[in-house]
């Protein structure tokens, strides 16, 4: 059983940062924190009413390092390190229907249970984390976890239809990135129009969820998402505002709830490192692009609810796409 607290906790809200110190960027916030370690922080996020970056810290020798660096600095009570176990409990109780994430707003661990959770099963989870006290969280959720795929729609395959993410080349060759769950099989893929597109050549799923389709060469292939220009890829952060596009629904947007974080699918379909927001998708958004600006940010996954009544979706993180297969944003 974890201890309810590292330490004691002297104030429960933020630090102020050292005067006359440069303010750190989320980027350098989340670096920060992994370079202090699992057991002396608990993740980061950006504080947008403030303008601020927090990272979460378990000692006061760590507050001081990272207010040093130009960030907000908030003790907390349960380290990366705890949370960490809590969620290999939780992945231990191979439920599906559930999704679990770090919190860092809350530091807590958010386990969400969907419909399809008996309340055998959700009895299961929660006695599965008992130990951990406070540290963990369950929650009931609307609608299911599932991937968004639609079926019967020949853009882009003869089974399903899915979303281009992001195009992308590596030389003088050009692909699209989507998610892994839409290349299972290496199918070709077509237009609406049936026109070719182009073959699989890679797909990773599950654990990950991400492939690469190579364009034919007579198929246009420029590098925005829409009217708006890609010109880099990033790692998402927690409090970030990301903008989701997908054939289904068009554009919506919303907000970084979570990092790492992973969904249990259901037979034996559990990805992991995911991003997790609050912006709305619908079945055949699988794959489209998120995005933040000119920023590549991640691949549709899946989630829970619609576009009418709102939800959870998911996102593989487009950055290990990329590194997967040599290619690049441009």
């Amino acid at each position: 059983m974890l201890a309810a607290t590292a330490f004691a906790v002297p104030s429960a809200g933020a630090l102020t940062p050292s005067a006359g110190a440069p303010k750190a960027s989320p980027a350098a916030a989340a670096s920060l924190a992994a370079t202090l370690g699992a057991d002396r922080t608990a993740g980061a996020y950006y504080d947008s009413a403030a303008g601020t970056s927090v990272v979460n810290v378990t000692s006061q020798s760590a507050a001081d390092a990272v207010r040093a660096a130009g960030a907000t600095p908030r003790l907390v009570a349960h380290s990366s390190a705890q949370l960490a176990k809590a969620a290999g409990a939780t992945a231990a109780a191979d439920v599906a229907g559930t999704s679990w994430s770090v919190d860092p707003r809350t530091d807590t661990l958010q386990v969400n249970a969907d419909s399809r959770v008996t309340d055998a099963q959700l009895s299961a989870l929660v006695k599965a984390t008992a130990g951990y006290g406070d540290a963990v969280r369950v929650n009931r959720v609307a609608g299911t976890f599932s991937k968004l795929l639609s079926g019967g729609d020949p853009i882009l395959t003869t089974q399903w239809r899915c979303s281009v993410g992001f195009n992308v080349r590596s030389g003088s060759t050009y692909y699209f990135l989507t998610a892994g769950h839409c290349t299972e099989g290496y199918p070709n893929y077509y237009t609406s129009s049936s026109t070719y597109i182009g073959p699989t050549v890679g797909t990773s799923f599950p654990g990950n969820d991400y492939g690469i389709v190579r364009y034919d060469s007579s198929v246009a292939h420029d590098g925005t998402v829409g009217s708006q220009d890609i010109t880099s890829a990033a790692n998402a952060y927690v409090g970030e505002r990301v903008t989701r596009r997908g054939s289904t629904t068009g554009v919506h947007s919303g907000t970084v709830q979570a990092l790492n974080a992973t969904v249990n699918y259901g037979n034996g379909e559990i990805v992991s490192g995911l991003i997790q927001t609050n912006v709305c998708a619908e079945p055949g958004d699988s794959g489209g692009s998120l995005y933040d600006g000119t920023k590549a940010i991640g691949l549709t996954s899946g989630g829970s609810g619609n576009c009418s009544s709102g939800g959870t979706t998911f996102f593989q993180p487009v950055t290990e796409a990329l590194s997967a297969y040599g290619v690049s944003v441009y």
